[in-house]
């Protein structure tokens, strides 16, 4: 299963990502660089939701794709906060915060599976709240400007991706609650 239609679309997703982030070297003005970047953006994440519909209609589901696939989410939310970090677009306290947060609980994930207690820190409704609302967020933040004439996606942008942090911060506290408790029990 390493090298499926769905896991080759993950792997599609990780390779685009210098892609996104190489636009903004480019010599083009800035409002094509902008557009062209969130355009690669949203490409790229559509795929996340392509690769796993592929792989339950393909039956082609794996340990490997399942590792590999919020590992490509990460890669791609933490490059393009980096960039908008670098642009000025983004706040270093919000970024730090989604990144961290990512960070940590991807370690405890690794460690409730390690002490067989995965379902504990299992996907929940609030972390996918805050996966969709940062998305949207940094696709308004890196397009950058005003969209059908009045909607300002920067002022926008960052008005949701302040609701992505407040959620990042909500949801890592619901996943550390739900796992103390088999994390205590694992300890004595």
């Amino acid at each position: 299963m390493f090298l499926n239609l769905p896991t080759l679309l993950t792997w599609a997703r990780i390779v685009a990502i210098p892609l996104i982030v190489g636009v903004f070297y480019l010599p083009w003005p800035a409002a094509e660089i902008n557009l062209t970047a969130s355009v690669l953006f949203v490409l790229v994440a559509l795929t996340d939701w392509l690769d796993g519909w592929l792989a339950r209609r393909l039956n082609q589901t794996s340990a490997f794709g399942a590792f590999l696939d919020p590992v490509a989410d990460k890669f791609l939310v933490c490059a393009s906060l980096l960039i908008l970090l670098q642009l000025d677009r983004v706040n270093a306290l919000v970024a730090l915060i989604i990144i961290g947060r990512e960070i940590a609980i991807s370690a405890l994930r690794e460690w409730m599976a390690q002490i067989g207690a995965s379902k504990s820190v299992a996907v929940h409704m609030l972390g996918k709240l805050k996966t969709a609302s940062q998305m949207v967020a940094i696709v308004l933040l890196l397009f950058d400007g005003v969209l059908f004439g009045v909607l300002d996606t920067r002022l926008l942008g960052t008005w949701l991706i302040y609701v992505a942090c407040g959620l990042t911060i909500w949801s890592m506290v619901y996943y550390l609650k739900k796992s103390l408790p088999d994390i205590r029990a694992k300890a004595r």
